[in-house]
């Protein structure tokens, strides 16, 4: 664990600084720290376990440093069922000041949902893709697609995908097998897009930046709805039934009954 000792919380502040110093004299300019992955879990990658109350602690060293630079602080990334690990820093005055969002990831999931209704104005992120078993198989694609739903119907505000790319036995660096949204042959040089692939690409590229998720009616709930900024409404609804379906959808006043094929996802785009 880290150790709870001031000089420390004050150096690994510092060290926070100067690497965003670092590589802004490279052109790179870093906008927001999450101060740890995965806090509660000792892995067998570069990783630290804190308590809550001593992350906030540090937290409360970390944020004079980034607001001195013009950096966000997000508290995570949580991947624990458990919001009073969230709340420890949002609630105690010296650390929760600081904090501007917060990042959830696997069982973290779970706590995302009582955040949001606690704290409807924090932004909040899914800050990793559960990455699967390097299959890419069109099954947890659909459970991808759970995911999603989840997660932005629980108020995630972004949803990011872990891994952009493996090679094609999708064996991450730490040795576990994992899916990709790409999968490079080194023998052949090529490359091919995934089931995941084209799923984000449903969403990302329609939905817009500054888009809203818009609530739904009905006994149709299989499906996101946002609107983005020029007023346009994107709808990603799947159909996960063995045949073509007939949905109906009612925008506003108008009313569209597009054909979805069996076990499809389908994107519809109203202006």
């Amino acid at each position: 664990m880290f150790i709870q000792d001031d000089q420390y919380f004050k150096a690994y502040a510092l060290y926070f600084a100067k690497f965003i110093d670092a590589y802004k004299k490279q052109g790179i300019n870093i906008g927001m720290v999450m101060p740890q992955n995965e806090f509660n879990s000792a892995q067998i990658f570069p990783s630290c376990t804190w308590t809550a109350r001593g992350l906030s602690t540090f937290v409360s060293y970390l944020g004079p440093q980034m607001q001195q630079k013009g950096v966000k602080v997000f508290f995570g990334t949580m991947e624990r069922a458990n919001e009073k690990l969230v709340d420890t820093i949002l609630t105690t005055p010296a650390s929760g000041k600081y904090i501007k969002g917060v990042g959830f990831q696997w069982a973290g999931k779970g706590a995302i949902a009582g955040i949001h209704q606690r704290y409807p104005n924090l932004t909040l992120y899914q800050s990793e893709q559960e990455c699967g078993d390097g299959k890419n198989d069109w099954k947890y694609c659909r459970y991808t697609w759970e995911l999603m739903k989840h997660y932005f119907n629980s108020g995630a505000n972004a949803y990011m995908y872990w891994n952009i790319s493996l090679e094609q036995r999708g064996i991450s660096h730490w040795g576990w097998k994992q899916n990709s949204l790409v999968s490079v042959d080194t023998v052949t040089k090529k490359f091919s897009y995934n089931h995941e692939y084209y799923l984000l690409k449903h969403l990302s590229r329609y939905v817009k930046p500054g888009a809203k998720l818009l609530s739904i009616n009905g006994e149709l709930k299989n499906l996101l709805a946002f609107k983005n900024p020029d007023k346009s409404i994107v709808i990603v609804v799947q159909n996960d039934s063995k045949t073509d379906k007939i949905v109906k959808l009612k925008v506003a006043n108008k009313l569209i009954s597009p054909l979805l094929k069996a076990d499809s996802f389908n994107t519809l785009i109203i202006r």
